[in-house]
């Protein structure tokens, strides 16, 4: 029979896996984000057909973010952070409000230069490449205040770069 002082243990005790499991998503997005701004390095601007494979991998990270965001906003770490440490609660909701602009971010991205068919597709590129950039930042800024909820809702230094 579990005491109430192995339950509050528990609570105090982070769990492995599941912070196991946040590391490996937030290496996944990680590549993801890494992968896109190394194509989008190039100062030699490429043909029409290489701007609109890097858009469409845009569009990709936009559904797998999606995805991930879903997951956090319906049950992820950051609630699991609040639950242990309920003064997280206005960081988490703050965290959490981030996800539509984000998403919207790429969505304007995908639209404004998801169609490019004719010269000067260097332009378009120089273009794609600014508004990742600006992106990018947008990005790294949200996951290093969710990784400061997370880490201060664990008590664990997830060994993650700020």
């Amino acid at each position: 029979m579990l005491t109430e002082a192995d339950a509050m243990a528990s609570i105090e005790r982070s769990d492995p896996a599941i912070l196991g499991h946040l590391l490996a998503e937030h290496r996944e997005l990680f590549q993801q984000l890494s992968n896109l701004r190394a194509a989008l390095a190039t100062e030699s601007p490429p043909g029409c057909d290489r701007v609109r494979e890097v858009v469409s991998a845009i569009g990709g990270l936009r559904s797998h973010l999606a995805d991930h965001f879903h997951q956090e906003e319906t049950g992820g770490f950051l609630e699991e952070s609040v639950a242990r440490m309920p003064r997280l609660g206005a960081a988490a909701t703050e965290v959490l409000g981030q996800h539509p602009q984000l998403l919207a971010d790429l969505d304007a991205l995908v639209a404004r230069f998801g169609d490019a068919r004719t010269a000067p597709c260097a332009e378009e590129w120089r273009g794609v490449r600014g508004a990742f950039e600006a992106f990018m930042a947008r990005m790294q800024a949200h996951e290093r205040a969710e990784n400061a909820v997370v880490q201060q809702g664990y008590n664990e230094d997830l060994g993650i770069d700020d």
